[in-house]
């Protein structure tokens, strides 16, 4: 009989152990609860990159003096340069400059190392096409300025989303990390 009564108490405490376990998860599920969604709503809300965010790369053609260090520092040789010598003034002279998003990834090595500051990274990020080859971007296309982010009416910054509290991975409580601000007068 003393067998049977010990298998029963060992079952009881595992089955306790068990409800104590699934107590806590329930308990972690119930304190997201209160907690405001993060999820961007993605075209009608947008974020606002980070200060040193790298995305589409902004040309200018007459700052360009064709040195192509631009070429030699890219990983995979991806700006294509198309420069024509002048004898009379003894320099070269651009006429073309395109660069392929397709492949490109925007490591920064050409705006770090262009001498003359020709090329510099914007705060442009869509850049999905439904035809790979429109993501191939000559002088003009590079040239053009996009549109602020900030100005934007559709984009809300979330504050709060760069990292965990301190301390939030060793106690394994996760604090809030995002609230979305919106403006004023929204729900």
């Amino acid at each position: 009989m003393l067998p049977m009564v010990s298998q029963v108490t060992n079952y009881t405490q595992e089955a306790v152990r068990a409800a104590r376990y699934i107590g806590q998860g329930f308990l972690v599920t119930l304190s997201h609860m209160d907690r405001p969604p993060i999820t961007i709503q993605y075209p009608y809300e947008k974020l606002v990159p980070s200060e040193r965010f790298r995305g589409r790369i902004h040309f200018e053609f007459d700052k360009c003096i064709a040195c192509e260090v631009c070429v030699r520092v890219c990983p995979i040789n991806l700006p294509v340069v198309h420069w024509e010598f002048q004898a009379s003034r003894k320099k070269k002279q651009l006429k073309a400059y395109s660069i392929d998003f397709g492949l490109c990834i925007f490591c920064g090595n050409c705006v770090e190392y262009c001498p003359t500051n020709c090329l510099s990274m914007t705060e442009e990020y869509e850049l999905s096409v439904y035809d790979r080859h429109e993501l191939n971007y000559d002088n003009v296309a590079l040239g053009r300025l996009p549109s602020s982010t900030e100005s934007d009416p559709m984009v809300y910054s979330v504050q709060n989303m760069v990292s965990l509290p301190k301390g939030a991975m060793e106690s394994r409580s996760i604090n809030k990390t995002a609230t979305l601000m919106r403006p004023e007068g929204e729900a």
